[in-house]
């Protein structure tokens, strides 16, 4: 009796320390390899920027971006999670470790390098104005004649209103989105509204019967999107340069954007 009694302690003392040890080897998203290279990446985005990101009929975060950075992550040998955290929580996500990095068609401006950090760019934009097809607006500077502009909240088009009419004018009607900021240029309450251009072309594209039209204008500088990692985070920012070098060297960035980008 006390051999079986023995018997079943010691088994009952092996399992134990297997499942110990199962537990302790299990799921570690995030972490670094055994060698110490980064295995995975958490990236954040706000999903609702059409072509760039946005939302598939099965919910799955797809675009432009998405497919730059499974590019990257290819080259890289790296695995990536997508979090649609949206556009104004992204940036404190960054700061507060909740992703290691974001890609939102995210504008590399000066006052936002005070605060994070950029890789190299990855894709060049530019600002472009939506406005019904009988406007008589014809250029950036005309929507400062008391015009009612719409915008996403927080953008370089939201940026480049408020330097033509005054950051608190209320004239400015800053949207949580773009598709927002465009359907109120839609249901008549802005004259005009300001975004990329990717955006504003993948609406027209997709409402080819609406009632509107676009305007370039050469006033608008080129925009260079780029990663945003954590202020002083250079192992990711140095391994997505990487990445980024990579699919610019084998054709695959142009290959996605349609554009070559220096």
């Amino acid at each position: 009796m006390k051999k079986i009694l023995r018997f079943w302690s010691i088994t009952m003392l092996l399992m134990a320390v297997s499942v110990i040890l199962f537990a302790c080897g299990g799921d570690d998203e995030g972490a670094p390899a055994e060698d110490g290279e980064i295995s995975k990446l958490v990236v954040g985005t706000d999903a609702t920027y059409a072509p760039m990101e946005y939302m598939d009929d099965n919910g799955d975060i797809v675009g432009i971006d998405i497919d730059i950075v499974d590019a990257i992550a290819e080259e890289l040998g790296i695995e990536v999670e997508y979090k649609n955290i949206g556009w104004e929580p992204l940036f404190p996500a960054v700061d507060n470790d909740e992703v290691d990095f974001a890609v939102s068609s995210i504008t590399i401006t000066d006052k936002r390098e005070e605060s994070y950090d950029f890789t190299d760019p990855y894709y060049i934009a530019n600002q472009l104005i939506l406005v019904p097809e009988g406007s008589e607006i014809a250029s950036f500077s005309e929507l400062e004649d008391d015009k009612t502009i719409s915008v996403q909240i927080n953008t370089t088009g939201h940026t480049v209103v408020q330097k033509l009419i005054g950051e608190t004018n209320p004239n400015i009607l800053a949207a949580e989105t773009m598709p927002l900021a465009i359907t109120e240029m839609i249901n008549g309450n802005a004259d005009a509204s300001v975004g990329d251009n990717s955006t504003i072309n993948e609406y027209m594209d997709n409402n080819p019967n609406e009632a509107v039209k676009t305007i370039e204008d050469d006033d608008f500088e080129k925009e260079y999107y780029g990663l945003m990692v954590k202020k002083g985070n250079d192992e990711v920012r140095e391994l997505l340069n990487e990445g980024i070098e990579k699919i610019k060297e084998n054709g695959k960035l142009e290959e996605i954007t349609g554009i070559v980008v220096e």
